[in-house]
């Protein structure tokens, strides 16, 4: 590790190594290990992705190649509340852009951005499999559905309340 890494993340990156001497070797390894890579830094960056590269023997090309290509991996950090607004043809057509623009506008932040305090990221996806309840949004994986403007931003401030919350607990 170069003089820049903390010792939290050299850490981090002697847990990668072991992650990767378990799947060395093994047809289809890639992806495990970048999905349990991006599990422990929160993200996919340069560094993780050439570690990631040079352990299982692979070109860095190919590690980026996969990162850019599956919308799971990211190669920026994420916040602590994940929103995912579906774009999804039965959402879209009942305001779901209505709601991912007031969401920006709110959070100040444009699609694919992390708020500058690292509580929201704001991302559109399509179908998530609940057309049945659009416009719908997730938050963590938490399902929201039938949607307005102003609930989607109620939701959000009810999410913001609980950064605060927990934020001054660690006071």
């Amino acid at each position: 590790m170069g003089k820049g890494v903390c010792a939290c993340q050299s850490e981090k990156f002697k847990q990668l190594e072991r992650i990767i001497a378990e799947q060395k070797g093994q047809p289809g390894s890639l992806i495990p290990v970048m999905h349990e890579a991006q599990e422990l830094f929160g993200h996919l960056p340069l560094e993780v992705q050439a570690a990631i590269a040079e352990g299982l023997d692979v070109p860095l090309a190919d590690v980026y190649g996969v990162a850019t290509f599956y919308s799971k991996f990211t190669l920026q950090p994420k916040g602590k509340f994940q929103i995912n607004v579906c774009l999804g043809t039965a959402c879209y057509v009942k305001g779901a852009q209505l709601i991912l623009d007031k969401l920006a506008e709110m959070l100040q932040i444009s699609v694919g951005e992390t708020t500058a305090d690292g509580i929201f990221s704001l991302d559109a996806t399509r179908c998530i499999g609940a057309c049945g309840l659009a416009p719908v949004m997730t938050v963590n994986n938490q399902v929201y559905g039938q949607l307005t403007v102003e609930s989607a931003e109620k939701i959000i401030q009810e999410y913001l309340l609980r950064a605060r919350r927990d934020i001054n607990a660690n006071l």
